[in-house]
């Protein structure tokens, strides 16, 4: 095999803007103003902005109410999930149509391998028409960067966004990263950045420059990954994608029961367990169903159909309701069951429901704490079933 053959083609594309972008499809007035999706109250979140509004300083995940305060006169709109993931499902069907092996990454972001292709058609070429057949058939822009690696064309898209292309040639990755701030290294958040730039490193270059060792010390085993990343080097396979169709759980009881409270709490946990499930995998569900198996084993279900979330008050308060609703027999209950469909990818910080800075930070900190002890170590007091009471003695006189 020779060094030509060894060479990865990676694109990576990312829709531009991509909620601010259907929304500017659906309402054409919308069109280079500045206009936030998301929370409307000043306690709510920026879901997405365009980019006439982030020349404000304006991001998304910022509360609302600084980004009023940075551009008072920017339209705020609430947002349509649905109509979010109509188009990322579109814009996935035109990419497996066209390319031999993807990866969606997010609902708005995707990575090609196009290794092998240069032979036949030219990756370059390819890619740029792939752009324009993508603009052509949804009406949305989309950006990309040609590389030899995921990290290379996840920096590259971010540097030309938005409805830009650029190709990072075979043996320049480390040039081409050198002079870029080490905040724009995926992976490197707002306290590991502030770390760097108190020990004076403030480009890619000069982190690429630190050994290895040194890095380790400073950051466990991170430091290592870090360091390959700063200098260019990137394994990462492009993993074909499949759809999930829905994440469910249920439970058989060692007795069947017809004590209501048990069974609500049994519903809660199960829903704050498949819940969190969910934002592991970056997923938001659209449809939330209720299965109950009887004594008798008759079995019925019941479902709804949801403005897409994963955000646990939401689901439970759902799935109680559903569970109302369905049991109605009174009979002794032998399972319990709770099923999320229609799953888009998706992550709770771009929510479109009026939460508070407050409140995301929270379910963000109790998240944090699960993936690092365990998912059953923290639960609502509502998941936890009230303990029998002692049957009262009868008194003897």
């Amino acid at each position: 095999m020779t060094a030509f053959d060894s060479q990865r083609h990676i694109v990576h594309l990312d829709l531009d803007a991509f909620f601010v972008s259907v929304e500017c499809l659906r309402n054409p007035k919308f069109k280079g103003i500045p206009l936030l999706v998301g929370g409307s109250s000043d306690r709510g979140v920026v879901a997405s902005a365009s980019y006439e509004a982030r020349r404000f300083g304006i991001h998304s995940a910022m509360p609302m109410k600084i980004a009023r305060r940075l551009c008072p006169h920017a339209v705020i709109i609430g947002g349509d999930y649905e109509s979010y993931s109509h188009y990322s499902h579109l814009v996935t069907e035109i990419i497996a149509s066209k390319v031999p092996v993807y990866e969606k990454s997010s609902i708005d972001e995707f990575y090609v391998d196009m290794t092998g292709m240069d032979k036949f058609f030219g990756c370059s070429k390819y890619t740029t028409d792939l752009k324009k057949y993508i603009f052509k058939e949804s009406g949305l822009t989309i950006s990309y960067a040609l590389a030899s690696n995921k990290l290379l064309g996840k920096v590259g898209t971010n540097e030309v966004k938005p409805d830009g292309q650029i190709e990072i040639p075979f043996g320049t990755e480390k040039n081409y990263l050198a002079p870029l701030t080490v905040e724009k290294m995926p992976g490197i958040g707002a306290k590991t950045g502030m770390l760097l730039r108190d020990m004076g490193v403030e480009t890619i270059r000069i982190l690429s420059e630190i050994p290895v060792l040194l890095l380790q010390n400073l950051l466990g085993k991170g430091g290592t990954e870090l360091w390959k990343r700063a200098n260019g080097i990137d394994e990462t396979p492009v993993i074909p994608y499949s759809e999930q169709k829905s994440i469910s759980t249920e439970n058989t009881f060692q007795t069947d029961t017809i004590d209501v409270h048990f069974l609500e709490a049994e519903l809660v946990r199960m829903v704050e367990k498949t819940g969190f499930e969910l934002r592991n995998q970056h997923r938001l569900t659209g449809c939330i169903t209720l299965k109950l198996r009887y004594s008798n084993f008759d079995t019925v279900t019941k479902q709804c159909i949801l403005s897409y979330t994963n955000n646990d008050a939401v689901l439970i308060d759902k799935a109680k309701s559903l569970f109302t609703k369905l049991y109605d027999k009174r009979l002794l209950v032998r399972l319990l069951g709770i099923r999320f469909s229609h799953l888009v990818t998706g992550a709770y910080q771009i929510s479109l429901f009026d939460d508070t800075v407050e409140t995301i930070q929270l379910y963000q900190a109790i998240d944090h704490i699960k993936r690092r002890f365990g998912s059953g170590l923290l639960m609502r007091a509502m998941g936890v079933p009230k303990p029998k009471q002692p049957k009262k003695e009868a008194a003897c006189i």
